[in-house]
């Protein structure tokens, strides 16, 4: 059974600070302004060794200059809705400072139509002067009121001890046979511009409204953690889809709450197994997708290039050769319409051309167009990235390439190569032991990347190659002069006295 907690709440009453504090760790965005979260943004925990799924969600009540009919007010209640059906307990957080309100008693209304059981969390109870307020809270009919402060970690002791009574008996595992440990989920972050339809690809990838999408750019603010599994011929694939902020220019950045939203965005591409770039086929690329690309670059990060919204791009090319058609007045028609994947995959190539390892996928979020073809592509890059290259191999493929193409050192210096292994897969690296690694260049480590990668293949990930100088050889014994010393002090040479030649006279 589902051992699920939602934290629930009308806006600013200190959900987020809850959930941070609970999980251990500063996952969701807190700020004082109203409305920051809006997706559901989940992590697994363990309290008192007890582990549980908790679940923030976005503030149900309309904030200044919002209306009831606006896309990010039905989305984000209907996100709430989702993490109610789910849970198997709520913790229904209110304002201790502000007291009741009305908009308290409308959603204690409908917690109780949902059936679920209701824990209400009084927060920012920061002393026990306050407890004493809790009284007010008993209008809304549930039975259990905790005061807590979320920002000090006061009085969450005895809140999680009776949620954690109410959840239901955890499942024990009817098997006796050792299980058999499955490998961790391949963490998926899709990173992009704003509005390039990233939530889209994650709601089509999983076939669920699970995260908020809307026209508005920036809807996303949390890093989103989608974890889902799919089922491949009888074996289970696990994944987690880590859904971004767009990631937009610094100066473009108007507050803090959007700073934040950026950071968290590059933090998740740091912590992501492979990173699902997209790109927007209509707007083409810019500039910001080309700093995107250098902070995958510079993460060294399996990428894979996704140009969403292709339909669009598809049409426009279509339109552009009609009119052209109709220009030509019976004069020389003009050729077939040019195949549009080819002519945007070469300009993708070349505007992007420090991403050439990541293969390009032409995808439509809205009608589904080779949606399918992402997993494929993430299982390909997956099973590149962790090949391992035997050393022998590895060493004869270098010192062709380097018997090819000599290094040369631009003060005239000699570089040798000795040999190489490999010492890590995510990204492939390889230590290469040199004379000089002070005049191993750049030009020259992109040479022989290009040459692995033409003899190992490594599509989608970056290979990172480290010279080091190679380690003097230890000399023996009997040549180190204080050794040779020792010697000679514990054995004396014994010398034998020479007879003098009898001289004639």
């Amino acid at each position: 059974m589902s051992q699920t907690i939602a934290i629930v709440g009308r806006p600013n009453v200190g959900k987020s600070a809850l959930f941070n504090r609970l999980a251990g760790r500063r996952i969701a965005i807190v700020h004082d302004q109203p409305g920051v979260t809006r997706d559901r943004v989940s992590a697994e925990v363990e309290w008192r060794g007890r582990p549980f799924t908790l679940i923030d969600t976005g503030g149900i009540g309309l904030r200044p200059g919002e209306k009831a009919q606006d896309i990010l007010v039905a989305a984000t209640r209907q996100q709430v809705e989702l993490a109610v059906a789910s849970a198997s307990l709520i913790f229904f957080v209110v304002d201790i400072r502000e007291g009741l309100v009305g908009l308290d008693e409308e959603l204690a209304e409908w917690l109780r139509a949902s059936g679920k059981p209701v824990l209400v969390v009084a927060n920012k109870a920061d002393t026990p002067d306050w407890d004493a307020q809790t009284i007010e809270f008993a209008e809304l009919g549930f039975d259990r009121i905790f005061p807590v402060s979320a920002e000090h970690g006061r009085g969450l002791e005895p809140l999680m001890r009776t949620a954690l009574s109410l959840l239901p008996p955890r499942e024990e595992a009817t098997h006796t046979e050792s299980p058999v440990e499955s490998p961790p989920p391949l963490k998926l972050a899709i990173v992009g511009r704003p509005n390039v339809g990233k939530s889209s690809l994650v709601n089509a990838l999983i076939g669920s409204s699970r995260v908020i999408v809307s026209p508005i750019p920036g809807t996303t603010r949390d890093a989103v953690d989608v974890p889902f599994e799919i089922d491949v011929e009888g074996r289970k694939e696990r994944y987690v889809l880590i859904d971004t902020a767009g990631l937009r220019k610094r100066r473009r950045i108007r507050d803090d709450i959007e700073f934040y939203s950026v950071t968290r965005a590059e933090a998740s591409i740091r912590r992501a197994d492979i990173v699902l770039f997209v790109l927007d086929a209509e707007a083409g690329i810019l500039e910001q997708d080309k700093k995107i690309g250098g902070l995958i670059l510079e993460a060294g990060k399996p990428c894979i290039l996704i140009v969403n919204k292709w339909d669009l791009f598809q049409d426009l090319v279509q339109k552009e050769w009609e009119k052209k058609r109709a220009a030509a007045h019976g004069r020389r028609q003009p050729g077939p319409p040019p195949d549009p994947l080819q002519t945007f995959g070469s300009w993708v190539r070349e505007k992007l051309f420090f991403l050439d390892y990541a293969p390009v996928l032409f995808t439509s979020a809205l009608t589904g167009f080779q949606i399918d073809r992402i997993l494929e592509a993430v299982r390909y890059v997956a099973a590149q990235m962790r090949q391992t290259v035997p050393t022998a191999i590895l060493n004869r493929t270098l010192h062709d390439a380097v018997e090819r193409q000599p290094p040369i050192s631009k003060e005239g210096h000699r570089i040798k190569f000795f040999y190489a292994t490999q010492i890590s897969h995510t990204p492939p690296t390889f230590l290469l032991f040199v004379n000089r690694e002070e005049d191993f260049s750049e030009p020259y480590k992109k040479y022989l990347a290009g040459q692995l990668r033409k003899a190992f293949g490594f599509e989608g990930c970056p290979i990172v190659l480290i010279p080091k100088p190679r380690p003097q050889t230890v000399s023996p014994i009997r040549t180190r002069p204080e050794q040779q010393a020792a010697r000679t002090r514990e054995k004396p040479r014994s010398r034998t006295p020479t007879r003098r030649k009898p001289t004639s006279r």
